[in-house]
């Protein structure tokens, strides 16, 4: 019961902050201007990482953990569901959200910055449906043992 403990706990994290971040702190990107925004950008990216890494890391070898064994009463197909979720999730952060914030790290160009903050905003929607997905189907992994 442990993992399936720690990866809901893990996964529930995940959810408030990426609601978070998609509602009140991605869109407040537009309100940093001028010469700030670049050192901002640095810094967000530095400070984030303290934050999520620790707690991607914990959801991940959970996940994993759970898809190759499985607690009794719930079977592979559910962790299986999930596994692949945080897959996209994880995807759309590599492929989408981190070149995003590479590009605003170095943009001066303040039309330019809109654009990529909007494209940011927009994109993470992929990984705040993901996460809160993934906070069901922890969920219901959890009922299930």
């Amino acid at each position: 019961m442990v993992v399936p403990l720690l990866h809901l706990v893990a996964t529930a994290a995940m959810v408030g902050l990426i609601w978070f971040v998609q509602v009140v702190h991605y869109p407040l990107f537009r309100a940093v201007g001028g010469d700030w925004f670049v050192a901002y950008e640095a810094d967000h990216q530095r400070r984030t990482g303290f934050v999520v890494g620790p707690l991607m890391a914990a959801e991940g070898l959970c996940a994993l953990w759970l898809v190759v064994d499985p607690p009794s009463g719930v079977g592979r197909p559910l962790p299986l569901v999930a596994l692949g979720v945080l897959g996209v999730v994880h995807t759309s952060t590599v492929f989408l959200q981190v070149p995003l914030h590479g590009r605003l790290a170095v943009v001066t160009d303040p039309a330019e910055r809109r654009r990529h903050i909007d494209r940011l905003v927009g994109s993470n929607w992929v990984r705040t449906v993901g996460w809160s997905a993934r906070g069901v189907l922890a969920a219901a992994l959890v009922v299930r043992v």
